[in-house]
This record gives C-alpha cells, structure tokens and sequence, in this order.
C-alpha cells in the first residue's frame, strides 16, 4: 500500500490507500448496474443461468479447500468450487456473470 500511496496526486496518503481497501463493495449491484446501463437490450430475451467449477488443489491450508465431485474424473477430489449466476443473452449469444461465490 505505501508504494501505491506514493504514486498518487495530492490527498492519496497511505491513510487514504488503506480505507479504499477496507471498503465494502456490494458486487452484485455494481453488476447489475452497469449491466443495465450499458448492455441491457430490451429487444433481447436473457436467461439466468448458474455453472459450477472444481478446481483440484493440493496442500491443506488453502481456505475452502475440501473434496467436491469432479465429472471429469468421475470422483471426489479435493479442490476449491466455484460457483457463478450469469446473466445469458439468447441473441448475442454472450453471457454476463452477475453473482460468483
């Protein structure tokens, strides 16, 4: 934090760097905002769409680490999930995530 302290204009103090960073910022609304703003189309039909992704880990001290089932492997292994609510344009054909957990 000191070293981005020292790249910024007047009033960025060290002080100023660590209360940005222990600001809470509410995700969810941030993209749902700007997915309405800018990328809504109301001519368009989206769906709501969740996808989950285990990526196996070794080692014991990451945080969440714990067996979940691989379908690649057709087994339980241990590994980190990942699990993501996006938004999917029929038209575009795109997919615009707004919640991962």
């Amino acid at each position: 934090m000191l070293g981005l302290s020292r790249w910024t204009a007047k009033g960025g103090s060290y002080r100023t760097v660590q209360r940005f960073f222990y600001t809470i910022i509410p995700w969810a609304q941030v993209f749902w905002t700007f997915f309405r703003e800018h990328l809504l189309d109301c001519q368009d039909t989206y769906l709501l769409a969740g996808d989950e992704c285990v990526v196996t880990k070794a080692g014991k001290l990451t945080h969440g680490l714990d067996y979940f089932f691989s379908s690649l492997q057709q087994k339980a292994v241990p590994g980190l999930s990942f699990f993501t609510l996006s938004l999917v344009s029929t038209r575009q054909r795109r997919s615009y995530p707004v919640w991962n957990r």
